[in-house]
């Protein structure tokens, strides 16, 4: 949120006291830190990879003895967090069964030495694919130029603690065997157990989401047509901290034809973090991200703004007419960057906002337009082919057009059939706004009412919502007005329960 947002510095309350650079070139050994959560990395990078090159049959980059192991119990709260080792070990012995994922969200599995993968690298952010880059050669055993590839990063982005992390531990490599995993004084560990639980959080996430790759041409399932004026639409996948960001390539359909489905391409692939309490806002104050389909609203220049937003800032339209609906409250959800002694920030820190690293963000500005762009956060994508048969697609725009035949025809008592008891319109009351439009019916006369630049957004939680926007044009006329309607499913039919112009 815009307001109240001093919790939002750094990775929320995970602040490192030095910098792991610092840690990782004291004169009494090579990344404390960086051999805590590095040597986990490495390890199960080599697992992700699916390769062992550079290694003996059976060698490991840890070596524990049992008379080792003695310092354990004052680590144990530490080691019980989630192992990155198994989860990739996991990865890779499901990725031998299947190549679909096992959530059935549409993903397809691939690994990153895989051909197919180096499509992916020019969606990424210039510092991920770099990264992506040097996990690939540590896979092949490329360790020393895996080194110079890791201290050139680090001396580009000095703040990507990821990194920087990475680096402490390719340079005690090159000195003597990582001997057990965590392998720094008790205290030091128990001291940065959240920093690095946030760490190995942020390295699953961004492995998970680049070896679990929408299959190409397929799109989220809330997208359900999308009119050519929306050049770009964005959607946010809490569960993998990523941002998909498409360019639209749907062609614009004649006034008598069904409209198309949509034809995306995929352009660009980020990193983000949501809010600090995780998703599903629901009041003001509460921290967390909101779940829907959104605009983006405006463009705020970063001259005007603290150095907490980064590169800059897209507010959406939150709360929206569901929100208010559902009695929903705050404001100010943007999705921004970073401030500048941070790269990127944990999964989840913000005070409700999606965060980007500047330079991702700075490719969104210069990419999506507002007002047109829509915004749809989700816990989970999942994903579909675009030309697939969908029968609740194609009776919603038979009511849909049923709805504009209404219209056309001028009668009130048929046009209120398709409205919701509980309707509103947009800052007016329900006799105002049917006062409204009888007069309009009147001006129109029998001419014909046009449905132009249709989008159709669909968002399934408890309810049941499409999101339709489009241009009203009477016949004969070359403008119109550009509305928004929300139908919910009540009963079995579609009513709407919201109507406003679009500035």
């Amino acid at each position: 949120m815009a307001s109240s947002r001093s919790s939002q510095a750094g990775h929320a309350s995970l602040q490192l006291p030095v910098s792991p650079v610092t840690m990782a070139t004291g004169p009494k050994g090579r990344g404390a830190l960086a051999m805590v959560f590095g040597a986990v990395f490495l390890l199960g990078l080599t697992f992700v990879l699916g390769r062992g090159a550079g290694w003996p049959e059976g060698a490991s980059l840890l070596t524990r003895t049992d008379s080792e192991d003695g310092g354990a119990t004052a680590r144990s709260s530490l080691d019980a967090l989630p192992s990155f080792i198994e989860s990739a070990q996991a990865k890779t012995a499901v990725t031998a069964l299947s190549a679909a994922s096992p959530r059935g969200n549409g993903l397809a599995r691939v690994g990153l030495a895989d051909e197919g993968f180096q499509q992916v690298l020019p969606l990424l952010g210039e510092a991920e694919a770099r990264l992506i880059d040097i996990y690939q050669h540590i896979g092949q055993g490329k360790h020393r130029e895996a080194l110079r590839m890791t201290e050139s990063l680090v001396a580009a982005h000095p703040n990507f603690q990821l990194a920087q992390l990475i680096l402490g531990d390719l340079l005690t490599l090159q000195t003597h065997p990582v001997r057990q995993l965590g392998n720094v004084p008790d205290t030091t560990a128990l001291a940065a157990r959240e920093q690095l639980s946030a760490l190995r959080e942020e390295s699953s996430r961004r492995l998970r989401a680049l070896t679990e790759r929408p299959p190409e041409g397929s799109v989220p399932s809330q997208i359900l047509t999308l009119a050519p004026r929306s050049r770009h639409v964005i959607a946010v996948d809490a569960s993998r901290s990523r941002l998909y960001l498409f360019e639209n390539l749907t062609p614009v359909a004649a006034a008598s034809e069904e409209p198309p489905a949509p034809q995306l391409r995929l352009i660009g692939d980020f990193y983000i973090s949501v809010g600090l309490s995780g998703i599903e806002k629901v009041v003001e104050g509460d921290q967390r991200t909101p779940l829907g389909v959104y605009y983006i609203t405006s463009n705020l220049n970063p001259a005007n703004l603290p150095d907490l937003y980064g590169a800059g800032a897209l507010p959406i339209n939150y709360p929206n007419a569901l929100d208010l609906r559902r009695g929903k409250t705050g404001h100010g959800i943007w999705l921004h960057g970073t401030p500048r002694a941070q790269f990127v920030r944990a999964p989840q820190a913000s005070d409700g906002c999606v965060v980007l690293s500047n330079p991702d963000l700075k490719r969104l500005l210069e990419t999506v337009a507002i007002r047109t762009t829509p915004v749809i956060i989700a816990q989970e994508l999942q994903w579909v082919k675009p030309d697939a048969p969908d029968p609740d697609r194609e009776a919603f725009h038979a009511t849909l057009e049923a709805w504009r035949d209404a219209k056309s025809l001028g009668t009130m008592d048929g046009l209120k059939a398709y409205y919701s008891d509980q309707f509103r319109g947009a800052g007016r009351n329900p006799d105002q706004w049917w006062s409204r439009v009888d007069i309009e019916l009147r001006n129109k006369g029998d001419r014909a009412v046009q449905l132009k630049e249709l989008s159709v957004l669909r968002w399934r939680d408890s309810d049941d919502t499409m999101v339709v926007t489009f241009g009203e044009v009477v016949e004969g006329q070359s403008r119109g007005v550009t509305k928004r309607q929300y139908w919910g499913l009540e009963n079995g039919h579609w009513k709407i329960f919201f109507e406003g112009q679009v500035g």
